[in-house]
């Protein structure tokens, strides 16, 4: 029970790696307050936790007056909030930055990176009262770039260098910052990417080949490791990216190295 009596601010936990953290999360004692603006997620999730510890809240992380309400219900309901978990993001478009039209832009942006300015500057003060700790879904992309996904990753590189600036912020009053940067992980989100990639038939094994493990994963894999950052077990860790990667960053070169094989030599340049 590593998180006995600790209520969670989850955004975006009604769908893969949020819906996993939700399950791990009450498994381990936690009081929830899930964030989706979504209502049929918000059913579906309703119906398979059944909790009457889970507060769901239709909100949009980029709009500051939901957020704000957001944390005012939660705090009315349970009292406290002890952890803010920023996991709510979007992917979408697959395209090179000049291709990328404003508004998916701006869509990006205030989804991935001004959510968690909203939640920050609303629950920030409640961290205080708890010495509580926030948790930022990242992406390897982020360290790494991706192609196609200029936008994308600019927001998740944006969030790992928020995420240390807030850890120094934030840590005269006992808050720690840190996030995970997972790689490949099965979620309704990726396979809606999948889809949309110029060759969708092979992108699974794709995806397989660019973890060093040998596979993409499902959400519960990050979810284990959220568990222990926002837990008392990683007291001492702050301003940490947390790869969730089996590898991925080794295994994006290996999928480069036998590409670069397979291309005909010639003149031994190659």
């Amino acid at each position: 029970m590593l998180l006995k009596n600790k209520v969670i601010f989850l955004t975006g936990g009604t769908e893969g790696i949020g819906f996993e953290c939700a399950k791990i999360y009450r498994a381990a004692g936690a009081k929830l307050s899930i964030i989706s603006n979504s209502a049929p997620s918000i059913e579906a999730a309703r119906l398979k936790l059944q909790s009457d510890e889970i507060l769901y809240l239709n909100a949009d992380v980029a709009s500051a007056t939901d957020v704000q309400q957001a944390i005012i219900k939660t705090v009315s309901y349970f009292g406290k909030i002890d952890v803010i978990h920023n996991n709510a993001g979007i992917s979408n478009p697959s395209k090179a930055l000049h291709e990328t039209t404003e508004d998916e832009w701006n869509a990006l942006f205030n989804v991935n990176v001004k959510g968690i300015f909203n939640t920050t500057r609303f629950g920030i003060d409640e961290l205080k009262k708890t010495r509580g700790n926030i948790l930022n879904t990242g992406s390897l992309v982020g360290d790494i770039g991706q192609e196609i996904h200029a936008a994308y990753s600019a927001t998740k590189g944006a969030i790992n260098t928020l995420t240390k600036s807030m850890a120094l912020d934030y840590a005269p009053y006992g808050i720690r910052v840190n996030a995970v940067a997972p790689a490949g992980v099965w979620t309704p989100m990726l396979r809606v990417w999948s889809k949309q990639q110029p060759d969708a038939n092979s992108i699974e094994s794709y995806l397989d080949d660019i973890h060093a493990l040998g596979y993409c994963p499902e959400g519960d894999v990050v979810a284990d490791v959220c568990l222990f950052l926002i837990s008392d077990q990683a007291r001492f860790v702050t301003g940490c990216i947390l790869p969730v990667t089996g590898g991925a960053e080794l295994g994006y070169r290996r999928v480069v190295n036998q590409t670069i094989q397979s291309i005909p030599q010639k003149n031994n340049l190659i």
